[in-house]
């Protein structure tokens, strides 16, 4: 899979992938990302890529030349399935999303800063915008990196066990049941005695009813009908 995050300031996306399972993902061949520094796309000899927006008030916005020609250089080489701009009223990213993306051969992410980008850089290549939540972060950055570790961790191959990602929280609509390691005995707390069980089909149901469980608890919101 190919991601390529256009961005103004590369070198906040170094560490998130050079580490852990991203790094994995890229050493196996399963993951491409590939990280587009937009500066050298900016007009004259300051390479300019943000402006004062019509209309007044405060803030920057990324113009459109720089923008534009980044994007359709990137375009000229590979087929996009999805351009993703980065925005705080986008579509909430949610673990749907992520499996839906995680199926995909190449995708595009945009990210802004200041007080985003012009519109119709959105208006011409954006296919999805996507938030993380309702809350506003001085870039897209962060969030792509986000993006593309929920996406990448599910590609096949990139996790020792292909199981461990079908088990997450949201997968199924449910939060993730506790989970135990060693010791079996913890200051007085002890692993229930079904997980040591050894049978399957029980343990299988101990996980499903306290997923459901804590759900309820946490958020019922998850299991509404009418959502």
């Amino acid at each position: 899979m190919q991601i390529d995050i256009i961005t103004v300031v590369p070198d906040l996306l170094k560490s998130p992938f050079e580490h852990s399972i991203m790094k994995r993902a890229g050493d196996r061949g399963l993951l491409n990302v590939n990280v587009v520094n937009l500066r050298p796309y900016g007009l004259g000899i300051h390479h300019q890529v943000d402006d004062y927006q019509y209309g007044g008030g405060a803030g920057m916005v990324m113009m459109c030349e720089p923008l534009d020609a980044c994007i359709s250089e990137l375009k000229s080489n590979t087929k996009y399935d999805e351009i993703i701009y980065l925005t705080p009223d986008g579509l909430t990213f949610n673990q749907k999303t992520a499996n839906r993306l995680s199926c995909l051969s190449s995708i595009m992410i945009i990210c802004g800063h200041y007080k985003g980008i012009d519109q119709r850089i959105r208006d011409l290549h954006v296919t999805t915008e996507i938030s993380v939540g309702d809350f506003v972060l001085s870039g897209g950055e962060l969030a792509a990196a986000v993006i593309t570790d929920a996406i990448g961790r599910l590609i096949p191959g990139v996790l020792n066990d292909e199981t461990s990602a079908l088990t997450d929280s949201f997968q199924d609509d449910l939060l993730a049941p506790p989970v135990y390691t060693r010791p079996a005995d913890f200051k007085g707390l002890k692993v229930p005695d079904v997980l040591l069980s050894g049978h399957d089909r029980r343990i299988d149901e101990w996980r499903y009813e306290a997923a459901l469980r804590i759900t309820e608890q946490k958020r019922p919101d998850l299991l509404r009908t009418d959502k």
